[in-house]
């Protein structure tokens, strides 16, 4: 089901929803995506209070939500500022939101999100579409900016011997402010667990190459899981990195990416995550997550 509401100081955002789950898109801004999560539950997003309701200017904004950016990262093209109202086509359970051509990259962007009519499951094609006379290098970037107190699981890859497995299984990358020691990090055997503490405000960020291809955020006793591709030919930019994790005092980024690509005119690349939504009471421990969250993810089909 569609409608119409006013959210978060917006005016004309879609709610698209079934009997269990829902999402809110913004109109006046974006494209975005506002909410997810249980019918009248906790937003999994992050939505930040300053820029509420605001809309139009120049000025960069964070806003919040789930967002589309271009990637590799560099000013002023990444960020080009989403202030202005979207074209959209919806029906029953999906909406594609379209923006205008950015005047600094030359391209569109456009997320089309479809919402199962029975399941907790959604579907979120990113395209990047190339209105140049030219060709571009980029990757499709898709961030989500998910509420503070949750609690990122990012999948080690299987253990091996080292006699068997000489070569490296993946790389990992690490920004100029990550500190290891951080005590928002818990590095598992397993897992790679990330905290979002706001009593925690400094910067932290890694990627990885996730061959796994799925991630989850823990928020009280409900699980998000995602899906999305690993393609071992594509040229992964942040040395290899298909996913990546920002943290800071007010929320956390779930980040995932397409390969690096040569996109020639009129050409678009497209990149999709698969979302799931589900109840759930997850400690830290590996063993926690082996019996809750493994099934969600065998459940996530794609």
């Amino acid at each position: 089901m569609l409608e119409l509401i006013d959210f978060g100081g917006w005016k004309n955002c879609i709610r698209i929803s079934n009997a269990n789950c829902e999402l809110v898109v913004s109109t006046e801004v974006g494209p975005r995506i506002l909410r997810f999560g249980f019918v009248g539950g906790q937003n999994f997003f992050h939505l930040v209070p300053e820029d509420a309701g605001k809309t139009g200017g120049e000025q960069w904004r964070l806003y919040g939500g789930h967002r589309l950016w271009i990637a590799p990262e560099a000013i002023p093209r990444t960020f080009y500022p989403d202030n202005h109202p979207v074209r959209y086509e919806r029906d029953d359970f999906s909406v594609r939101l379209t923006s205008d051509k950015e005047t600094v990259s030359g391209v569109i962007k456009e997320i089309e999100i479809h919402l199962s009519r029975d399941k907790n499951h959604v579907r979120v094609n990113h395209r990047l579409t190339n209105m140049n006379d030219q060709s571009i290098e980029l990757c499709a970037w898709g961030l989500s900016m998910m509420a503070q107190h949750g609690r990122a699981i990012i999948p080690q890859e299987p253990w091996g011997d080292g006699d068997d497995y000489l070569l490296p299984a993946r790389t990992m990358a690490l920004w100029q402010y990550t500190r290891m020691n951080d005590p928002r990090w818990t590095w598992g055997n397993k897992y790679i667990q990330a905290k979002q503490d706001p009593g925690h405000p400094s910067e932290q960020k890694i990627g990885v190459t996730n061959k796994q291809g799925w991630t989850a955020y823990c928020l009280n006793n409900e699980i998000v899981i995602k899906k999305f591709a690993f393609d071992p030919k594509a040229n992964y930019i942040d040395g290899g990195s298909n996913h990546e994790t920002y943290i800071n005092g007010q929320f956390l980024e779930i980040e995932t990416l397409t390969g690096n690509k040569l996109v020639e005119p009129g050409e678009m690349i497209e990149h999709t995550e698969y979302w799931l939504l589900e109840k759930g009471l997850t400690d830290e421990s590996e063993e926690s997550i082996d019996k809750i969250v493994l099934p969600l993810v065998e459940r996530l089909k794609t």
